[in-house]
């Protein structure tokens, strides 16, 4: 079994938003679009990427190559935010997201194999 957690500050985010170009650079469009599209886009970004950063501490060990911008969130249609590595969905890592107005926490957990 694996696991990574990762807690960022909401308010780092708050510049983010407005700066497409940078956004890019690591976040999917999934990801941006989900996230700008609600009232409180730095919470959104904030969380995951968070969320990103808990994968790529979990899967560290295992790989170096990984990059935070090869990790996406994307929420599944019942809300469940699921990983896609490098566009691969992966069943077999479970994450848990949480932010309030000033944090944003995730946790990934793994207990099986994981296709990088």
């Amino acid at each position: 079994m694996e696991i990574g957690v990762d807690i960022e500050e909401v308010r780092r985010f708050n510049k983010w938003v407005a700066n497409e170009k940078y956004l890019c650079k690591i976040f999917s469009k999934e990801e941006i679009r989900y996230s700008t599209d609600r009232r409180m886009a730095a919470q959104h970004l904030a969380v995951r990427f968070a969320a990103k950063e808990a994968v790529w501490k979990m899967l560290n060990s295992k790989t170096s190559e990984l990059l935070i911008a090869d990790i996406a969130i994307v929420n599944e249609e019942n809300g469940k935010p699921q990983v896609y590595i490098k566009n691969k969905k992966q069943s077999n890592i479970k994450i848990s997201l949480s932010h309030t107005k000033k944090y944003a926490v995730a946790v990934a957990i793994s207990d099986g194999d994981i296709c990088v």
